[in-house]
């Protein structure tokens, strides 16, 4: 895997115990990071499973010491790295060993939050204070991420988000206590087996509840979003912070073909549906522009015209096209045509162009197209005709290279 520089000239990637730099278009690599660089003092080098820049590119949070959760190894260790300094320090210290998930540096780069054991905490980098933002999450009452069915039906795991202004902090709250017990054999991780029980709503009965709180960190205090709706009948599958005061929130009915985004002001703690779509059949929720298997995959909104619209697909004309809906509620189809997008890879709002996964002729292919988004083009296919069959890319964020 690689991870393009903020600027789309060059891509990152970790390869003989060391983060690389790939300088585009000359090819030229240059070691980033090094061993000596990713090793703690007295221990052995860091075995990086996955590295994210702060919003400055300061520092660098390194996700190592993995244990899987279900599908994906989304359980470890992190340690933050100043590249300045080359500061080394490891994030959640005391904490038990491989049990912080999702770390994520605040915009400000000043705290870092993650989950461990069902709980929220936020550590100041600079001090290494450690505050516990909730304390009643267990099994059963899920703080920051998810239990299995939201994972199973919405590949949701990563379950809060910084606001932008770095004061609060946004979260899931799964309520499992009514959920029964299935219970699984681990025939593999010991001499003897072991008995793991999994909250499992089976067919027929009402699946967790859930509500999405959140904490002003100066104060500590939770508010819960007033979001209408019986949590018993409904899933919260997506949530965006579009300002400091505006969030944005996906509702799913139970049988999943009624969709609602509630726009909630979080000051008054009120919310309004800017954007309503049903079907009788099905609304498939998944974003089609990453990979949901991906180990940080979040359901997103894509933000355009400086956070006044969003991306969204949809699948409303019988075919899977890429819409812009407006803060307002107002609705534009940016790739018309009788062909499904398979996935977007970029988007270039300077020169009004969205790049993406195609194939309208033979739906056992894969090619690259591009669109204007003026709703009125036709989709124009950049693969070379000669690369028949599957074609996949990664373009940078610039859009120069691919």
């Amino acid at each position: 895997d690689i991870k393009w520089d903020s600027s789309g000239s060059a891509f990152f990637q970790i390869q003989n115990g060391q983060i690389l730099k790939v300088n585009l278009p000359s090819q030229q690599t240059e070691v980033f990071v090094s061993t000596s660089e990713l090793t703690p003092s007295g221990k052995n080098p860091l075995n990086v499973r996955d590295f994210t820049f702060s919003q400055d590119n300061q520092k660098l949070l390194i996700y190592t010491n993995t244990k899987r959760v279900w599908r994906l190894d989304t359980q470890g260790d992190y340690w933050v790295l100043d590249l300045a300094t080359k500061e080394l320090k490891q994030a959640g210290k005391g904490l038990p060993e491989s049990s912080l998930r999702f770390a994520k540096l605040s915009p400000d780069a000043s705290r870092i939050a993650y989950v461990s054991e069902f709980n929220l905490y936020v550590e100041d980098l600079t001090s290494g204070q450690i505050a516990q933002l909730t304390k009643d999450g267990n099994r059963k009452l899920i703080n920051g991420t998810f239990d299995w069915a939201y994972e199973e039906e919405f590949a949701c795991r990563d379950g809060f988000q910084w606001s932008p202004d770095s004061k609060k902090i946004s979260f899931w709250q799964i309520d499992a206590n009514q959920i029964r017990d299935y219970y699984m054999m681990n025939f593999t991780d010991s001499v003897y087996s072991q008995v793991i029980p999994v909250e499992y709503p089976k067919v027929g009965e009402s699946p967790s509840p859930a509500r999405i709180g959140v904490i002003d960190l100066a104060s500590q205090k939770t508010t819960w979003l007033n979001i209408p709706g019986d949590p018993q009948e409904h899933y919260l599958p997506r949530m965006e912070w579009n300002n400091p005061d505006l969030i944005l929130v996906q509702q799913l009915n139970r049988k999943q073909n009624h969709s609602k985004i509630y726009a909630v002001n979080v000051s008054a703690n009120e919310a309004k549906v800017i954007s309503e779509e049903k079907e009788e059949t099905w609304i498939d929720v998944l974003s089609n522009w990453e990979n949901v298997y991906g180990l940080t995959y979040r359901h997103e909104f894509k933000w355009l015209n400086d956070k006044k619209s969003f991306l969204w697909f949809s699948e409303k004309d019988g075919w899977r096209h890429v819409y812009s809906i407006g803060l307002d509620g107002k609705e534009t189809l940016l790739t018309p045509g009788d062909y499904d997008v398979i996935n977007l890879l970029h988007l270039d709002e300077k020169n009004k162009m969205a790049y993406f996964h195609a194939s309208p002729e033979n739906a056992t292919q894969k090619y690259l197209y591009r669109i204007k988004l003026d709703g009125k083009s036709k989709a124009k296919r950049v693969s070379p005709e000669l690369f028949e069959g599957t074609n996949t890319y990664t373009i940078s964020p610039s859009g120069q290279f691919a």
